[in-house]
């Protein structure tokens, strides 16, 4: 198969889908890999070193789309990609289609093969390729949150860990997964009070177990939220429904009720947000403020970390774009559950309930 590459053009995505170790397995598998010039600088790998593991390198995106059976990407395309994309191409990238109706529009219409990292599901009903970005998403937030509670960045003038004689802040997580549970890791070993929600009491039942002594769980409800956030510091949103869109669990009238300079960082503005002030922001312009509380919505979050991000990402994600090339889509996806719950959309049609949901579009079965 032809494996492009394409360099990422998202605002400071500096990520790449595939490292000069990952196109040396490709090639040792038989298939063809096209690179663009660049495309790995911002992960801090060179041309050179794509060049020695097998990679022919073209200059310009346009190239990459033109000739490649099978495109590799980290983030979804933008508008300005959406005309290089051909009928029947596959697209192996993270897409979060419930938060883009454009996005769902164009790739009906370009009748691609969408298959998206984070709706992979194993039979466990965790998501393979969405944990590692969300293992830095999460430990991220709290180094985002830490800073923008500085008094200069607009917070409350808190340090996260407080100091002897002081009271450390209080964390609120929102959401038991794996980006809260590392947020909780997080906050905790700074110091902070850390309070974590979710709906499942299974859930809360091994944080409970697993976390120090200054992380509290407590079940998930409006009524609990509404006394939480009364006393939160930063707010982290950690929700996560497999490609559907986040539920709003904090409300516009909520803020009001916060104190002001408090700090929400949403995670899950990806899929929609949890927070509904939340709009997606970017590493360049990364937070605004509505009723004096500091919003941080970057929906890239893992791009400003590239290196780490990356190389967890291809660890997780390279196994599965091997059995796309050695097989094709779709023997691939016949012979491995966890690549078919990937299909999102499939040459004009939505295959996954959750986007079919989200934008109230037919579903299609495979």
């Amino acid at each position: 198969m032809i494996i492009g590459v394409p360099k990422e053009i998202k605002n400071n995505e500096n990520r790449v889908a595939i490292t000069p170790a990952g196109v040396a397995e490709f090639r040792k598998n038989g298939h063809t890999v096209y690179v663009q010039q660049q495309a790995g600088l911002g992960s801090g790998f060179t041309d050179e070193a794509y060049s020695q593991a097998g990679a022919t390198l073209l200059p310009s995106i346009e190239e990459v789309y033109a000739i490649a059976e099978m495109i590799c990407k980290v983030k979804e395309p933008i508008a300005s990609e959406y005309e290089l994309i051909k009928e029947n191409q596959l697209l192996f990238t993270y897409f979060h289609f419930a938060s883009s109706e454009a996005l769902t529009h164009a790739m009906i219409a370009r009748k691609a093969i969408c298959l998206a990292y984070e709706t992979v599901e194993k039979a466990d009903r965790s998501l393979p390729l969405l944990v590692p970005m969300s293992e830095v998403a999460g430990r991220m937030a709290i180094q985002e949150g830490a800073k923008y509670l500085e008094k200069p960045m607009g917070g409350r003038g808190i340090l996260l860990g407080g100091v002897a004689g002081v009271k450390p802040a209080n964390v609120l997580i929102l959401g038991g997964g794996i980006v809260g549970t590392q947020a909780a890791k997080m906050a905790a070993g700074l110091g902070a009070n850390v309070t974590i929600m979710d709906i499942s009491l299974a859930r809360l039942r091994y944080l409970e177990d697993i976390m120090p002594a200054n992380v509290d769980t407590v079940m998930s409800n409006e009524y609990n939220i509404r006394e939480a956030i009364r006393l939160a510091d930063l707010i982290i949103g950690a929700v996560l429904i497999p490609g559907a869109k986040a539920p709003h669990l904090i409300t516009r009238d909520m803020l009001k009720e916060m104190k002001a300079g408090t700090v929400l960082v949403d995670v899950a503005v990806d899929q929609g947000g949890c927070i509904e002030t939340c709009t997606p922001t970017t590493h360049e312009n990364p937070t605004f403020v509505i009723d004096d509380i500091v919003h941080y919505c970057v929906a890239n979050m893992p791009g400003a970390v590239p290196y780490t991000s990356t190389l967890a990402l291809t660890n997780a994600t390279l196994p599965y774009a091997l059995q796309l090339a050695n097989k094709g889509w779709e023997k691939a996806c016949a012979d491995n559950s966890e690549l078919k719950k990937g299909l999102n959309i499939v040459q004009g049609n939505i295959v996954y309930k959750g986007v079919s949901d989200a934008w109230n579009l037919p579903l299609s079965t495979l």
